[in-house]
Parts: structure tokens; sequence; C-alpha cells
């Protein structure tokens, strides 16, 4: 892709960023927690998850369709549940193990204002382990192909090429998202990532 090309897709991007944004600021938190209830619901009964022993799962912003009550169920299920931990001073973001709600609990909030480990907190990565069978994601933006926005920073785009050269290979990628983040279609490049499929309310 040529240099015009190129800033012209992320000029692109930005501009669904900033109209999904919006959309998303006006939503009230029940409807969050309605939308979020159904996709949930969704999910626990995908096959893709149902067949799935390690899982991994983001913890959500304000903005995010939340995952508390999928946490729930992973753990029910006796399935293994690794979470996101991002070094802010960099895009690399390891898939590190959560044994329970309650170690959940005791992790110290980011700058995000969500949980991850602390830097001394050393613990079983995914990939060192056997891998992901799923890869619950984020996104700001989906269409129904499996297109994806994120927030821009790379985290997951960089996560899942490394999955793409570790030998337990690429896990199902699984988007979720609210109504209002579904587009009819997201502009691409050879780079992003294509999500597998998407759980959203009117699925």
């Amino acid at each position: 892709m040529n240099s015009a090309a190129s800033a012209a897709l992320r000029a692109a991007k930005e501009a669904i960023r900033a109209e999904v944004k919006k959309k998303l600021k006006v939503m009230s938190k029940d409807e969050k927690f309605c939308q979020s209830k159904l996709i949930t619901d969704k999910l626990i009964n995908y096959d893709r998850f149902k067949n799935s022993h390690r899982i991994s799962i983001y913890l959500n912003t304000d903005h995010e369709v939340q995952t508390n009550g999928i946490l729930e169920y992973i753990f029910k299920m006796g399935k293994e549940c690794f979470i996101p931990k991002y070094d802010s001073n960099s895009q690399h973001m390891d898939m590190v193990k959560l044994h329970s709600l309650e170690d959940l609990s005791k992790l110290p909030l980011t700058k995000w204002n969500i949980r991850q480990p602390a830097d001394d907190d050393h613990r079983e990565e995914a990939l060192a382990t056997g891998g992901l069978d799923l890869m619950v994601i984020p996104g700001l933006a989906f269409d129904k192909r499996g297109g994806r926005i994120g927030s821009g920073q790379g985290y997951y785009d960089i996560y899942i090429d490394r999955c793409l050269h570790d030998p337990s290979g690429r896990p199902y990628l699984l988007g979720l998202a609210f109504q209002e983040q579904m587009l009819h279609s997201i502009p691409m490049d050879e780079h992003d990532i294509i999500a597998d499929d998407i759980l959203f309310p009117d699925k």
C-alpha cells in the first residue's frame, strides 16, 4: 500500500473511531448491561466456546461489552482462563493465567481502570504452555465479515501475529460488540485482524 493510500486508510479509521465513540458515550449503563447480557447468553451457548478449554478474554472498560458474566461461566465450566497484561510503555501484551474471580478481585487497576497483574506478578503465559483455543477480543467497531477497528494501539494485532508464528497456531478469534459498534463495512489493509465471528445483540 502506498503512502497516500495508507494515510487515507488511517483517516477513514479515525473518522470511524470518532463516530463510534460518540454513539458509545450516549449509551446508558442499563443499555450496556442489557446488551452485554444478551451477548453473554449467546457466547455461553456458542459451540466454539463450549468446545474450547484454553480461553483468553479481555477485561472490559466502561465502553466495551461487559465480560464479568463470561468470566464466571469460564470458571464454572472448569476452563482455563487467560487475561491481557499490557505493557503501557510499548505495544507488548501477554495473555496470562487468571486462577479465579477472587484472584481477579485482588489485581491492581491500570490507567484504563481495568485490572491486570502487577509487573512483578509473574504468571503462566498462554503461548508458553500450549497456546489458546479461543480469544475473545474487544474492538471499537466491527462489521459482519469480521472486520475490526481497535483502539489504535496495536496490542491485539501484534499478539495475534505472535500466535501465527507459535507452534500452537492461531486461536479462533471471536469479537463482542454492542449493536452501536456494528458497521456495514470496515476499511482494512492486509495487516489488519479479521475475526472469525462477531457476537452482537441482533445476530
